[in-house]
């Protein structure tokens, strides 16, 4: 019998408070979305993000695969993405597959501190359950 592997996708920020973001070679802050007046959207809200990495992230055809994979990233001041980063996987290229996703992803909206656009970091869990 044939296992279907569904997506459950939660988005909750990183508790990270006036970091600095080293891989993309600047000094500029990089704000939790808990501390910013505005925070980042994706175009057509959040449930259209969780939709774009289900429709765009391919789960390894392996038997009873189930576990969570664990991605950061950067919304930089423009919308773009950068500073992506697995954080933990579950293996069979599970990491790499959720961070391939989201170098597809579209411009966000950018959040804003003070009237002021600014980077946020965000924390992406992927869940990944067998049936």
């Amino acid at each position: 019998m044939k296992n279907f592997l569904f997506l459950v996708i939660t988005f909750f920020a990183i508790q990270i408070v006036s970091a600095q973001d080293t891989t993309t070679g600047t000094n500029e802050n990089v704000y939790n979305t808990s501390m910013i007046d505005v925070k980042p959207d994706f175009p057509g809200g959040m449930d259209a993000f969780y939709q774009f990495i289900s429709k765009n992230y391919k789960c390894p055809k392996v038997e009873k695969l189930a576990g969570k994979v664990y991605v950061t990233f950067v919304i930089e001041k423009d919308g773009s993405i950068t500073g992506i980063k697995g954080l933990r996987d579950i293996g069979y290229g599970t990491g790499k597959e959720a961070i391939r996703v989201l170098y597809l992803c579209p411009k966000w909206m950018p959040g804003e501190q003070n009237g002021q656009k600014v980077r946020c970091t965000f924390s992406l869990p992927i869940s990944i359950i067998a049936t």
